[in-house]
């Protein structure tokens, strides 16, 4: 049997001006999610926190999940 654990697994976050803000990235050998901004610039006002770190505590628990992608 031979399981295949894809690794391309990223959320765009993008605000209410279409302006990407970064992304959401799955790492598998730590098992978990973490936001990465776009660039060095980018400043998130709190409601853009709120909402990504709402996002994050949800892929955790399970309440929103990411699309997996298997490039095999």
């Amino acid at each position: 049997m031979v399981l295949f654990f894809p690794i391309q697994q990223d959320i765009d976050c993008i605000n209410s001006s279409g302006r990407i803000l970064g992304k959401i990235k799955y790492d598998g050998y730590k098992d978990e999610y973490k936001f990465y901004p776009d660039s060095e610039s980018v400043v998130l006002s709190d409601i853009e926190k709120s909402t990504i770190e709402e996002r994050l505590l949800g892929l955790v628990s399970g309440k929103y999940s990411m699309s997996m992608q298997d490039d095999d």
